[in-house]
């Protein structure tokens, strides 16, 4: 009866929606019963903050697989030999074999669609120093396609060149982490002198990888002579351990493998249909599997987010619905002292409003909390995920909760609105 009395005397014909008294008669209901009002606006805050974080978090996840390839040409491909899985005239399945320059010069003639074809060869275990300062790690051997293929991040300096690889000149490309380790005191260490297993190399850039990719290794960890230097330096002779390529505009991977096979196989005597013995990474494919896999995220993202707003909904309008059964007497009097329907259908709107308001902005804050704590936890010096919440993101999910929420509350306040103070009266 406090209720009432407070509602009588405070809600006249006339009273405003921006009214002083009116929203502290909002607050006063939503109080009156904390555990209702507490179990309903945590259903609005869970379901608005569901669907900001997988909006806001959508993109972010999809940078966070595209990372795994960033800086690679989209229509390229790494190759490595494999052990056959099939005999083939005269020789047994399981049979290893190697890649070589005549390989790669054979591709270059018989694909014009290929715009690059690079070997790169590995030595591990090999001691990098500088005074007393000396760090084990692999040395990578590359042609300057190689940047073609996947484009190192030059932090000072330059990558190998032609010149590099036409006169065997004893120089280098530096890891970022090694030359953190044996270059302590020195933050740019181009023009330095590095030992490679007891050989001397002037160090022409510092670099390190865009991507998450190993092969063999990370660029960040390694350092890099020029093929030719390589070969020399560790005696490896032809024989390589990956092959990369690039497609022309117009051309794609997949449908080079087929003939990028037959090319390797017909001079290593690989039966022809041996999809094994030859393993083939193709980026452009790598991308689209990221792109659908993206495409399914949102739709997740779309059916969870649905499903949230729908619950959230239906919360609110049940609690409109409860709100009008224990307000019966209340309501009635207040039409018996003259209030207009257009007063009783803002009044039970307002509570609803007022509700979803509280609580979805607080979700929409504790996601955009989380999204910035994920972005910085997964930034690194190379790139930074999108993990955050548009402004037009989140007024957009405001905007339908509170429409949607009025309409669930539009059915209980239209029935508020009709209760006539004869039956409010001896209702209980």
């Amino acid at each position: 009866m406090n209720n009432m009395k407070t509602g009588i005397r405070r809600r006249l014909p006339g009273t405003e929606i921006f009214d002083v008294e009116n929203w502290r008669e909002i607050s006063a209901t939503l109080a009156k019963n904390k555990t209702r009002t507490f179990l309903t606006g945590f259903g609005i805050f869970w379901g608005v903050f569901m669907l900001a974080a997988l909006l806001g978090g959508a993109q972010g996840a999809k940078d966070l697989l595209l990372r795994n390839f960033e800086g690679f040409a989209t229509n390229s491909a790494i190759m490595a030999s494999d052990r056959t899985s099939m005999p083939y005239k005269g020789y047994a399945k399981n049979r290893s074999y190697s890649l070589d320059m005549t390989d790669v010069e054979r591709l270059r003639q018989a694909l014009p669609e290929v715009a690059t074809v690079t070997a790169d060869q590995f030595q591990g275990g090999c001691s990098f120093v500088n005074g007393r300062h000396s760090v084990a790690g692999q040395v990578m051997g590359v042609e300057p396609e190689f940047s073609d293929v996947m484009e190192p991040k030059i932090y000072s300096g330059r990558f190998i060149n032609e010149n590099d690889m036409a006169t065997g000149r004893k120089v280098c490309v530096i890891g970022k982490r090694v030359a953190e380790q044996i270059f302590p005191t020195i933050p740019d260490p181009v023009g330095q002198i590095v030992q490679v297993n007891g050989i001397s190399y002037k160090i022409v850039g510092m670099a390190g990888q865009l991507n998450e990719l190993q092969m063999g290794g990370r660029i960040d960890e390694e350092i890099i002579l020029p093929f030719t230097t390589f070969r020399k330096a560790f005696g490896t002779g032809e024989e390589l351990d990956v092959v990369m390529l690039v497609a022309r505009d117009g051309y794609r991977i997949a449908n080079l493998k087929d003939r990028i096979r037959r090319v390797i196989y017909s001079r290593h005597y690989i039966h022809p249909q041996d999809e094994s013995a030859l393993w083939i990474m193709d980026i452009s494919e790598e991308f689209e599997k990221v792109d659908m896999l993206f495409l399914g995220v949102s739709l997740l993202a779309g059916v969870i987010g649905f499903s949230t707003l729908i619950a959230g909904i239906i919360g609110i309008g049940n609690i409109m619905w409860v709100i009008v059964r224990e307000r019966t007497q209340e309501i009635g009097i207040r039409r018996a002292l003259g209030a207009k329907p257009r007063d009783i259908i803002v009044q039970i709107l307002s509570e609803g409003m007022a509700l979803t308001f509280i609580a979805g902005t607080a979700g929409i804050t504790f996601a955009a909390i989380a999204l910035g704590i994920t972005q910085h936890m997964t930034a690194n010096e190379v790139s930074t995920p999108q993990f955050q919440l548009l402004p037009q993101q989140a007024l957009w999910i405001m905007g339908v909760f509170l429409v949607l929420g009025s309409l669930a509350g539009l059915i209980p306040a239209v029935k508020a609105m009709r209760i006539k103070p004869i039956e409010a009266l001896s209702s209980k």
